[in-house]
């Protein structure tokens, strides 16, 4: 076993020493090592419970015959985070945790690890290290919160976390009361779990599923169920089982398993920023993914499933309609099959126990919301080497769109030009510099998209920025352009007025200048100067890639 080199031989009886001050007793050392890396903390919502979640893997690592040992990690809430300075930190979050798990994997020498997280980048940043370590793991998610119920207009609906974003919008319009804002405030985010709609979040443990790395319910059993306990202690004692198979991380994240990821995603209508972060799990586990393939992808995969914000349901409903491996059923001619899994089993072996439950909440494929998937890439002269937009939240009106362009170099700066109500339909909002370099940190821009929502503009007003979205954002926002303005890319050169085209369908972002202008503006463009000049910022927008590779580090 790997943890010999921690325990076994005369020349280990110092670290055996150690760990019978752990509580180790003698028989332990005759077994395996599972290290837990855990995301608990007390600040997100989504990790509050996470203690209760190790406890469970802990007691099934223990059943199975192994020794389980815990661990933290870091972890940013979005939510919190977000519209202030601090949310430059949460993307360049991603990479820390990767290298985290991987100094307490390696420093440890443990055989096997369980992954528990839940959130934006902690989930990502967890299957990254799991790539690169490369011992068997498992990964178990918080699950999400249920949705929150208030009466609106007498009638009681469920809301979420990306309602609250809007509504201040609407506050601000003057169709909503201070006081009913309050009521939504107390109401939206009722307990544990990652926010209950299909924001990134959710997408991402929703992703663990499809990509073979967790076991079936893992992304949509919630996370004030008991039900997510009981699948806790079953992947502690199933990470025994794939230890003794031998089967690892590598074996499971190949082309395949992203192609199936992706395919799921698209029939999901996932956040945009699954983009972001599979193409850098593809990375980690030495795969090339470009963007051209997403869009072939999309292209042909049926969207089935329409979850907030895109829709009103949220991912209590999707669980109780069958989960991700019944949306994995009714794709299932799409998928690779034989992607191996941490049950053991194909992807194909698995599906046929997973039939669609609940029609409305997932369509069948011979009757889909659309028939290319919820994502696509566009290109064009505005954005080389791709942008993203979710198609699947944008108003058929706003597909195909051109308008002048309102341009900003921050969104504190396009925040505040909302909120004194000068953007007007068939408006293109600009947002540059703040991309993972500009920002630094590739901020997330949900409340300007929550602000044209709340003022009904999202169906008249376009979002177009080298930042991203949450995955809550909805409307006709287009992030991750790139090259990046700080990297030298074209939105650089975008003035107020320029007139700009997107066409959704057609796959095009552009600026309508002609290539001699634009490269006359280009030239012109200063040299950009980084706005953070020490900390880690600092050194994230130094080693940073660009959006369109997974913004990883630099090899």
């Amino acid at each position: 076993m790997k943890s010999d080199s921690v325990k076994r031989g005369v020349e280990r009886a110092p670290h055996r020493s150690l760990f019978y001050a752990l509580g180790c007793t003698a028989s332990d050392f005759d077994k395996p090592f599972v290290g837990i890396i855990n995301s608990y903390n007390t600040i997100i919502p989504g990790h509050m419970h996470l203690d209760q979640v190790s406890r469970a893997v802990q007691e099934g690592v223990r059943s199975a015959g192994g020794v389980a040992f815990e661990m933290n990690t870091i972890g940013v809430c979005d939510g919190i985070a977000m519209n202030h300075p601090g949310m430059k930190y949460s993307l360049p979050s991603r990479e820390l945790i990767a290298d985290s798990a991987e100094i307490s994997a390696e420093a440890h020498q443990f055989d096997a690890l369980v992954f528990i997280c839940s959130c934006d980048k902690i989930t990502p940043g967890m299957l990254m290290a799991a790539a690169r370590i490369n011992v068997p793991s498992i990964f178990v998610a918080g699950g999400p919160m249920m949705a929150g119920h208030v009466y609106d207009n007498g009638k009681l609906r469920t809301i979420d976390l990306s309602n609250l974003f809007e509504a201040v919008g609407k506050t601000v319009n003057g169709k909503m009361t201070e006081e009913a804002l309050e009521e939504w405030t107390r109401k939206a985010c009722p307990g544990c779990g990652s926010c209950a709609g299909m924001f990134t979040a959710n997408t991402m443990s929703c992703m663990t599923e499809a990509l073979g790395m967790a076991l079936p319910g893992n992304g949509t059993i919630p996370g004030a169920s008991s039900q997510r306990l009981d699948i806790a202690l079953r992947s502690g004692q199933q990470i025994i089982k794939l230890l003794e198979k031998g089967i690892k991380p590598r074996d499971i994240l190949t082309r395949d398993a992203i192609f199936n990821a992706f395919t799921v995603d698209m029939a999901l209508g996932g956040s945009t920023n699954s983009v972001l972060h599979l193409t850098a799990i593809a990375h980690e586990a030495g795969i090339n993914y470009p963007l051209s393939w997403i869009n072939e992808i999309s292209q042909g995969t049926p969207h089935l499933c329409k979850m907030s914000p895109a829709g009103f349901h949220h991912i209590e409903d999707l669980d109780a309609a069958g989960g991700i491996y019944a949306v994995m059923h009714e794709v299932s001619r799409l998928l690779k099959l034989n992607a191996m899994t941490v049950t053991g089993k194909t992807v194909g072996e698995l599906v046929p126990q997973f039939p669609v439950k609940d029609r409305e909440v997932i369509h069948s494929v011979d009757a889909p919301y659309s028939t290319t998937g919820g994502l696509a890439i566009l290109f064009g002269n505005l954005a080389p080497e791709g942008a993203v937009v979710k198609a699947a939240a944008v108003s058929p009106e706003m597909k195909v769109h051109k308008g002048p362009a309102r341009v900003f170099d921050s969104e504190e700066a396009a925040t505040k030009a909302i909120m004194a109500r000068s953007i007007k339909a068939g408006d293109v909002v600009v947002i540059r510099y703040e991309g993972p370099k500009g920002g630094p940190g590739f901020r997330e821009m949900l409340t300007p998209t929550s602000l044209l929502a709340g003022l009904d503009l999202d169906k008249s007003v376009a979002l177009v920025t080298d930042g991203r979205f949450s995955g809550a954002s909805r409307g006709s926002s287009i992030g991750h352009v790139s090259p990046e303005a700080a990297s030298g890319g074209p939105i650089a050169a975008v003035r107020d007025g320029d007139t700009i085209s997107i066409d959704i369908p057609a796959r095009k972002l552009e600026v309508l200048l002609s290539d001699a202008e634009l490269a006359k503006r280009m030239a012109a463009v200063p040299e950009f100067k980084p706005r953070v000049t020490s900390g880690y910022l600092k050194r994230y927008a130094e080693k940073v890639t660009s959006a369109s590779t997974g913004a990883v580090f630099q090899d």
